[in-house]
C-alpha cells in the first residue's frame, strides 16, 4: 500500500478548489457579521460527555473518540459544531439577552453520510439564542437564504418542520409521554412498523394521529392536511400556523413540509429547516430556534 494513500472518504483539497471555498466561507461569514452575529471558534477536541451533551444517537455514532494522554479521559472529535456553540452561550457567555454566534469550521465523522460524501466536511452555521419567538425562525431563514444567494445559489429547497407539533401530541397524553424517548427516532425513521407496536395499546385517536405522522410529508399544502387529521391542540394550532408563516417568507424558495423530521429535538424550541441545492449531495444548511441551552 503506498504511504500517501489516504483513508476512504478523505481527501486532500486543491488549489483551484481550496480557493472557492475559501471565497464562499469569507461571503458567508461577512454576511453573517452584516447580521449581527458573532464568530466564535470552538475546539475540535472537547471530554466526549462535554461534546455529546445534548446531541443525540446519530451524533453519538458519528464521532471519534480516544484516549486523552494527558488526564487519562476520553475525547471525541467534534463531528457536529452546533451542541459546542450552545456550550459557549450557556456556560461561557452566559448573556440573559438574545445572543447571534455564527462558526466556520471542519468536523469528523465516522462514516460518510452518502456515497460520495467526504468524512471531514466543512460546516459554517449561524445559531441565534434567547428568544423563542417565530422573529428568531424568520430572521435564520433570511440569514441562510440571503447567504446562499450571495455565494450563487439561486434554486434551492428548503425542508421544514416543527418540534412543538409532536411535543404538544405527546404531552397530551401520560402514556405518550412515558414512551417520548421511544417514539422520536421511530418518527425520524418513519418506523410505521414500531410505531405500531409501539402504540399498541394507545388511545385510539392519539395512535392514529401518531401513526398519521411519517405520511405529513409534501408541500404546503400537507399544513391543511396535518389540521385536518390531528387534534386541534392550542401547541399543535400554534406550531402549524407558525410553519405556514415561515413558509410564505421563502421567496422563490421550494418549500416542502416534512412533520416527522426531528433531527435536533433535544435542543431546538421551534420551527426547524433544512436548505438544500440541487446537484449536491448533502444539506447546504440547516437551521432551527433556541433557547439558552444549560
Amino acid at each position: 500500500m503506498p504511504n500517501w494513500l489516504l483513508p476512504e472518504n478523505i481527501a486532500d483539497v486543491l488549489p483551484s478548489e481550496a480557493r472557492k471555498i475559501e471565497e464562499l466561507r469569507r461571503v458567508m461569514l461577512d454576511n453573517f457579521r452584516l447580521y449581527g452575529y458573532e464568530l466564535v471558534m470552538p475546539p475540535l477536541l472537547e471530554y466526549l460527555e462535554s461534546l455529546l451533551t445534548g446531541a443525540g444517537k446519530d451524533t453519538d455514532l458519528r464521532t471519534f473518540k480516544l484516549v486523552d494522554q494527558l488526564s487519562g479521559r476520553t475525547m471525541g472529535v467534534r463531528a457536529d459544531m452546533t451542541t459546542q456553540v450552545a456550550r459557549i452561550d450557556a456556560h461561557l457567555l452566559n448573556r440573559s439577552s438574545v445572543t447571534r454566534l455564527c462558526y466556520a469550521g471542519s468536523v469528523l465523522h465516522t462514516r460518510p453520510s452518502g456515497l460520495h460524501a467526504t468524512r471531514e466536511p466543512l460546516q459554517i452555521g449561524a445559531e441565534i439564542y434567547g428568544h423563542a419567538g417565530l422573529e428568531a425562525d424568520a430572521e435564520i431563514q433570511e440569514l441562510a437564504l440571503a447567504s446562499l444567494a450571495l455565494s450563487g445559489f439561486d434554486e434551492v429547497r428548503l425542508d421544514m418542520s416543527h418540534v412543538g407539533v409532536l411535543r404538544a401530541l405527546i404531552a397530551s397524553d401520560a402514556q405518550a409521554t412515558q414512551d417520548q424517548a421511544a417514539i422520536y427516532p421511530l418518527m425520524r425513521a418513519k418506523d410505521v412498523a414500531g410505531l405500531r407496536e409501539l402504540t399498541a395499546s394507545y388511545e385510539p385517536a392519539l395512535r392514529a394521529a401518531l401513526l398519521a405522522f411519517p405520511s405529513l410529508y409534501g408541500d404546503v399544502s400537507v399544513l391543511q392536511r396535518a389540521r385536518e387529521i390531528l387534534p386541534a391542540l392550542p401547541g399543535i394550532v400554534t406550531a402549524l400556523d407558525e410553519l405556514e408563516t415561515l413558509a410564505g417568507l421563502t421567496g422563490k424558495a421550494q418549500v416542502t413540509i416534512d412533520l416527522a423530521d426531528l433531527r435536533g429535538y433535544q435542543y431546538e424550541s421551534g420551527a426547524m429547516f433544512a436548505i438544500y441545492v440541487p446537484g449536491l449531495p448533502n444539506a447546504v444548511a440547516r437551521g432551527g430556534r433556541y433557547d439558552h441551552v444549560g
